[in-house]
């Protein structure tokens, strides 16, 4: 029944905030950047709201990471953009490649791999001086799926100061844990790896980083227990002051292979007594269950921004011509 209710709530606020807010089709752009943390140019979509170039308002964001395999067109294809329709919302979702969003303990061949802070320093920061946005902790919202969905709770937990509101679609949030478990029983061993098809994506439109190969760092994500341990939601959980804790929303579909590890992850916030929603239906680790989701999700996520952000009157601004592209 409580689960029940928690999905309920998601709709109701769809709904709610659907028929508060103007549904035009926001402004979709394919941008491109330097990322020091990780050496090379990199690319994000963005969705502006339609009324983003009349206005001289500032507006909240909500970063959306991809899967393992995919890339940063994955969330517009899964009707990301059309989800934000009814809400003064930015939508960047961004790339990491097969990196699990992780600073990796060690890269090989000339390789920078500091994916954490490719998003949280480099997208962020590079989004924050480009668009009007609401550049504090109660502007900002992540979430993901599957590997994504672990990197966002992840980079939520580890940087509370930078989002109030975290979240999770079909998360494979377990990884952490379960590297550090092997970590433990073969001390000094490096962890497997995992080598995905070889396959290119134009669409991506870096030549140096639209095949499987050159997206999969080379090197060891973690080197130690305690690096494994410092990644994994389970524990960062409970580290997060009470004052600091971003909401957590998490859903998962009945037929998936990783609903074990949502379902102990609720159970460990009900018993922490730590503020969450969560939601489980029918469907499995696929598009069609994401694309029905986001839309819960953001109405979730928009209201959880909306509440921290209060009278929404003190973030209009008249801002110079050189901040809105």
């Amino acid at each position: 029944m409580r689960i029940a209710t928690l999905y309920l709530y998601a709709i109701v606020l769809l709904s709610t905030q659907a028929s508060t807010a103007t549904a035009e089709p926001p402004t979709t752009r394919t941008v491109e950047m330097d990322s020091p943390a990780v050496g090379r140019k990199m690319k994000y979509t963005i969705a502006l709201p339609a009324n983003y170039e009349s206005s001289g308002k500032r507006y909240p964001v909500l970063y959306l990471l991809h899967g393992y395999t995919s890339d940063y067109t994955a969330w517009p294809r899964l009707g990301a953009a059309k989800a934000a329709e009814p809400y003064d919302l930015i939508v960047v979702s961004a790339d990491a490649g097969n990196s699990w969003y992780v600073n990796w303990a060690k890269s090989e061949d000339g390789q920078k791999n500091n994916w954490e802070d490719a998003i949280v320093k480099d997208l962020v920061g590079h989004v924050d001086s480009t668009y009007r946005t609401i550049a504090s902790r109660e502007g900002r919202a992540i979430n993901g799926l599957s590997m994504g969905g672990y990197g966002a709770l992840t980079i939520g937990l580890r940087h509370p100061d930078m989002f109030c509101s975290i979240g999770s679609h079909s998360g494979a949030i377990a990884i952490g844990r379960s590297l550090g478990e092997r970590l433990k029983a073969k001390p000094g061993e490096p962890l497997p790896k995992r080598v995905p098809r070889e396959r290119v994506n134009p669409l991506i439109g870096l030549e140096d980083f639209d095949g499987q190969a050159e997206r999969t760092p080379k090197g060891r994500i973690f080197e130690t227990v305690e690096q494994s341990e410092a990644h994994d939601p389970f524990r960062l959980v409970l580290n997060v002051p009470r004052e600091k804790m971003p909401h957590i929303n998490i859903d998962c579909g009945t037929e998936d292979r990783l609903i074990d590890a949502s379902q102990e992850f609720m159970e460990l916030l009900m018993e922490k007594k730590i503020p969450f929603t969560y939601a489980q239906s029918a469907g499995g680790h696929n598009p069609p269950y994401w694309m029905r989701e986001i839309g819960h999700s953001m109405a979730i996520q928009y209201q959880v921004l909306q509440r921290n952000l209060g009278d929404e009157e003190k973030h209009v601004a008249t801002p110079k011509k050189a901040e809105a592209p």
